[in-house]
């Protein structure tokens, strides 16, 4: 029997040439008004929005509702006034000082592992809401969204990166909805991230394939809707 869990939908905006960000790795918004704007709009139908625990150390990531119109659409589609906030770091090693720890707010959620030290573990059970150990050597993200859907009643799950988290979720066949912005920008850079790094698919025959369910071009950037199809057995 399968374990139930949430809608998994991955929220990216990636240069034309596929960087998420420059070879530095860190976090650089550079999708426009209209692209954040999108982004809050996808945080006001989730009612958990998760990310990694890189994308959190390199900017002032909050992963709230946003203003109180965002906050007002969401209660008007029966979901609480803010959506519970995930970080995923199987090492344990999230930076204590991130915005993310000061922001108050909602339910704040780390997902790590048990290679992850008791001391960085206990530190973290100081400043989040709850610390949860999903499998041995990395976060197992099948057990830990089972967790969340029994535990937390999240029906809807919003992944906003890195390119790491991403493809380890796709690699599992756990996203439904890949909600993608393409920019009118060329970063390069052999290092530069991607929306799924990690180790990659060996074989083109275990790749991620995709069904293209909506495009709007606004001014210079493209925003496309994918559903992701299931792999043949």
């Amino acid at each position: 029997m399968k374990t139930a869990r949430p809608f998994v939908l991955i929220n990216i905006a990636m240069s034309a040439d596929g960087k998420i960000a420059p070879t530095h790795r860190r976090f650089v918004a550079f999708g426009s008004r209209r692209d954040h704007a999108n982004l809050l709009a996808l945080r006001a139908t989730a009612d958990a929005v998760m990310c990694g625990a890189r994308t959190v150390d390199s900017a002032a990531v909050t992963l709230d509702a946003g203003s109180a119109a965002y906050e007002r659409r969401r209660v008007r589609a029966g979901l609480a006034r803010q959506n519970l906030r995930i970080v995923v770091s199987g090492s344990g090693s999230v930076d204590p000082g991130a915005a993310i720890f000061r922001h108050p707010g909602s339910p704040l959620i780390v997902l790590s592992s048990g290679q992850a030290p008791k001391s960085r573990l206990a530190k973290l059970k100081r400043l989040a809401d709850c610390v949860k150990v999903c499998g041995k050597n990395r976060v197992a993200l099948g057990q830990a969204l089972g967790w969340l859907r029994r535990e937390w009643a999240v029906k809807r799950l919003l992944c906003e990166g890195g390119g790491e988290l991403n493809f380890e979720l796709l690699r599992l066949g756990l996203v439904d909805e890949l909600h993608l912005t393409i920019c009118p920008k060329i970063i390069g850079g052999k290092d530069a991230p991607t929306i799924a790094d990690g180790d990659g698919f060996a074989r083109l025959a275990k790749a991620a394939n995709l069904k293209l369910t909506r495009q709007r071009r606004v001014g210079d950037e493209l925003f496309t809707t994918w559903r992701i199809r299931p792999k043949a057995r």
